[in-house]
């Protein structure tokens, strides 16, 4: 009796550090057609005949150095340089890297649409994510924490600044590099009923991805699509309902499936429960911190809710127009905060206990246009604290130690130095 052919679920190129799915072809042979790579391929090894549980997408975390065949998926070398994968680490071993980020829209007025201004959304900002870590990135609507996580996705294109991947600078990499670049940086966005396609089927929507990278189709991408239902708590039954068949949560938990399904290691979450009622807010933390705990994963937490910060953050960067004011471990933020506005941001955290009263500090005036920001500290014209050297020259994002870091002269001397 003719026995079954191992099952090639798909095969992928690969070098020291990356891998590319590639279409298999069918050959014929003495046991029937069979799935094999294209004539001219060197295989790494033999083919298993044991599917691993979550195919293909998990290949990033056990194909090492030199390529071979996991799991029922063949791997070769290629002739083509590195496109993505496990690079080499950026300089303090960060796995994202942001240096000194700039993004201006142009303010544009007349028949010709003359510019006459610069929208400074993101101005100057830099910072690193570790891996596994999760950055919380707070501040008032408007003060471009959005524009920052786009802008690193390149979902917007940088006015200026670079921004490294795994030691990769990702403004220099081409279009098609930049696309499989993408499989390991990912976003959920804010708006659950905006984000989702609804044409779509959530089965389309979610994998969506796994097809145009090549990575499954048909039935196995179907199986795949059910496993991160699964994997989100929604019922892998109802891959053929459309999005406004599920409730809010729901849709969010779809928005995660669909950032999942390449198995990226950095995530933009985006604001991605401030759009849900408390309890299920609550539940799509939850499922993030566990979801982070099994795959590894780093994000860059949105939100200006505090408290939410508080919960999953490990470090807190506090954005003030366009630039960092503040930038701590999440301890230490909330403990002892440094700069002004941070202060004022905490002051308004409610507290759950109506015999505790705290002490609320009350801004006057409103944010400033991000269009003609204020000279020298921005924050200044609204600061309490606000002495002479503030309204001159920016002050600088200094280390004041612990892994602290402030924009403020509380803190700073004009020089840069620490203030004793």
């Amino acid at each position: 009796m003719a026995t079954t052919s191992p099952r090639v679920t798909c095969i992928l190129k690969v070098s020291d550090d990356w891998f590319e799915p590639i279409p298999p072809r069918l050959v014929r042979g003495a046991r029937g057609y069979s799935q094999s790579p294209p004539r001219g391929s060197r295989l790494c090894g033999g083919v298993s005949d044991q599917p691993r549980h979550g195919s293909p997408t998990h290949l990033d975390r056990l194909v090492g150095a030199g390529g071979c065949v996991v799991s029922g998926v063949v791997v070769r070398r290629s002739e083509r340089g590195p496109v993505w994968g496990n690079g080499p680490a950026s300089s303090n071993g960060a796995l994202l890297e942001v240096r000194r980020l700039k993004k201006y829209f142009p303010v544009k007025k007349g028949l010709f649409s003359r510019v006459i201004g610069q929208v400074r959304a993101v101005d100057d900002v830099s910072f690193a994510v570790g891996r596994k870590e999760t950055l919380g990135l707070v501040g008032e609507s408007g003060c471009g924490k959005t524009t920052v996580g786009r802008t690193i996705l390149r979902l917007l294109e940088p006015t200026s600044g670079e921004v490294f991947f795994e030691g990769r600078q990702m403004s220099e990499l081409p279009r098609g590099e930049m696309r499989r670049m993408r499989r390991h940086m990912q976003i959920i966005f804010q708006d659950p009923y905006g984000s989702l396609n609804p044409r779509m089927t959530v089965a389309s929507i979610v994998g969506e991805a796994l097809g145009v990278h090549g990575i499954a189709r048909g039935a196995a991408r179907r199986e795949l699509v059910k496993e991160l239902l699964d994997k989100v708590g929604l019922n892998p039954n109802h891959l053929g309902r459309y999005p406004h068949e599920f409730s809010g949560g729901q849709r969010q938990r779809i928005g995660i499936a669909r950032a999942l399904a390449l198995q990226p290691k950095f995530i933009v979450c985006d604001e991605p429960v401030s759009a849900l009622d408390v309890s299920i807010q609550a539940q799509i933390i939850n499922l993030l911190e566990a979801l982070q705990d099994e795959f590894e994963l780093s994000y860059l937490f949105i939100a200006h809710d505090l408290a939410v910060v508080e919960h999953i953050s490990d470090r807190v960067a506090v954005m003030y127009l366009g630039e960092i004011v503040e930038l701590a471990s999440r301890v230490d933020l909330y403990r002892e905060p440094l700069h002004p506005y941070t202060e004022a941001l905490l002051s308004a955290i409610p507290v759950p206990d109506p015999k505790t009263k705290r002490t609320r500090i009350i801004l006057p005036g409103d944010v400033p246009s991000p269009v003609n920001p204020p000279r020298g500290c921005r924050f200044h014209p609204r600061c309490p604290k606000r002495f002479e050297p503030c309204d001159g020259v920016p002050p600088p994002l200094i280390d004041v130690g612990g892994g602290r870091r402030v924009a403020c002269y509380l803190h700073a001397n004009a020089d840069g130095g620490v203030r004793s």
